[in-house]
C-alpha cells in the first residue's frame, strides 16, 4: 500500500469522480484509476461503487476513508515537524489588522518576529473586522487583530488584547461638557460621529443602542478614529470613541462615560483553530500570543 494510492482514493472520494480528482491532482485519469484498482486488489475489496453517475463509497470504502485521511495528515505533520526542528521557517504569513488601532502593539511585534525569522515574508493589510474574519476563515489570512462585539465565528480562536469602555466625546463648549456620565438613551437626539458599520466598535455601539430602544443618528463616519477626534473637537457632533483615545486628546475633547448600558470596545488577536497552518504562521501565532496581553479573563 502506497501513500499515493491513499491520496488518489481520498481525492476521488472528495471530488465524487475520477475526472475531477485527476484534474485536482494534475495527473492523467487512467493513472488515478489504475492506482485505486491496485489499492482495492491489495485490500481484497472494492472501495468505490462506480455503477452510478457519480462515484460513491462502498461500505468498505467508508471504513477505510478515515484511516486514509489520518495517514496523509500524519505525513503532512511529519514534514511540518521536520521543517520546524531544522529551522526551515520559510514561507509567507498573511496578517490583517483593523485600521488605525496602533494600541494593539502589532507593528512592533511583527518587527521583532521578522528580525528573528528573516526568511519569512510577512504581508499586512488593513480592513474592517467584518472583512478580516471571513478572510481568516477562508485561509486568505493567517492571523489578524480584529474588533470584537460578539462571539467569534466558527473555527476562529481569539485572545482579547484590549478591552475598554466607549465614551461620548465632545469638543469644549458642548452642552455635554458639564456632565461626567450619561445614559446611552441621552444620545438619542444627538448627531453622532462613529466608525463605519462592520467595525467592532460600531457593532458594539449599534447593539447597545438597539438594546436601549433606539437607532443612533450617525451624522459623520470615518474609518480613522483620529478623524473622529478632529470632527468632534471642531464641534460637529458627539464622537463614540474608546476611552483611551479620548483621554489622549483632553486638549480637544471632553469624555463622558456611557451608562445604562455601559458599552465596551474589544480588540482581539484571531487565528484559525481548525485546518492546516504553515510552520511560519504557527510560529507567528505563538509569538503573538506570548507577547500580547491577554485580558480575556478580566472581561
Amino acid at each position: 500500500m502506497e501513500l499515493r494510492q491513499l491520496e488518489y482514493f481520498v481525492a476521488v472520494t472528495e471530488e465524487a469522480g475520477f475526472t475531477r480528482a485527476a484534474a485536482r491532482l494534475h495527473v492523467a485519469q487512467p493513472g488515478v484509476s489504475a492506482q485505486i484498482r491496485q489499492l482495492e486488489r491489495e485490500l481484497g475489496q472494492p472501495l468505490l461503487d462506480r455503477s452510478g453517475r457519480t462515484v460513491r463509497l462502498t461500505a468498505v470504502g467508508e471504513a477505510v476513508l478515515p484511516y486514509a485521511r489520518a495517514a496523509l495528515a500524519a505525513v503532512d505533520g511529519a514534514r511540518l515537524a521536520v521543517e520546524e526542528l531544522t529551522g526551515l521557517m520559510r514561507g509567507r504569513v498573511a496578517v490583517g489588522m483593523v485600521a488605525s488601532r496602533s494600541e494593539s502593539g502589532l507593528p512592533g511585534l511583527l518587527a521583532d518576529f521578522q528580525q528573528a525569522h528573516p526568511a519569512v515574508e510577512i504581508t499586512l493589510s488593513e480592513d474592517r473586522s467584518d472583512v478580516l474574519l471571513p478572510a481568516l476563515q477562508a485561509g486568505r489570512l493567517d492571523v489578524a487583530v480584529v474588533g470584537l462585539a460578539t462571539a467569534p465565528p466558527p473555527g476562529i480562536a481569539t485572545q482579547v488584547i484590549v478591552d475598554e469602555p466607549l465614551v461620548a466625546a465632545v469638543g469644549h463648549g458642548d452642552a455635554l461638557e458639564a456632565k461626567t456620565t450619561i445614559a446611552l438613551g441621552g444620545l438619542r437626539e444627538r448627531g453622532l460621529i462613529s466608525l463605519p458599520r462592520g467595525t467592532g466598535l460600531r457593532t458594539a455601539f449599534d447593539n447597545a443602542c438597539a438594546a436601549a430602544g433606539f437607532r443612533p443618528r450617525i451624522a459623520f463616519e470615518a474609518s480613522d478614529p483620529h478623524v473622529l477626534v478632529e470632527l468632534a473637537g471642531r464641534g460637529l457632533g458627539v464622537a463614540v470613541l474608546p476611552a483611551s483615545l479620548a483621554g489622549a486628546h483632553r486638549d480637544q475633547l471632553h469624555a463622558v462615560t456611557l451608562t445604562r448600558p455601559a458599552v465596551r470596545s474589544s480588540l482581539a488577536l484571531a487565528w484559525r483553530a481548525e485546518g492546516p497552518v504553515s510552520p511560519a504562521a504557527r510560529a507567528l501565532i505563538r509569538h503573538a500570543r506570548a507577547n500580547l496581553p491577554d485580558v480575556s479573563e478580566g472581561r
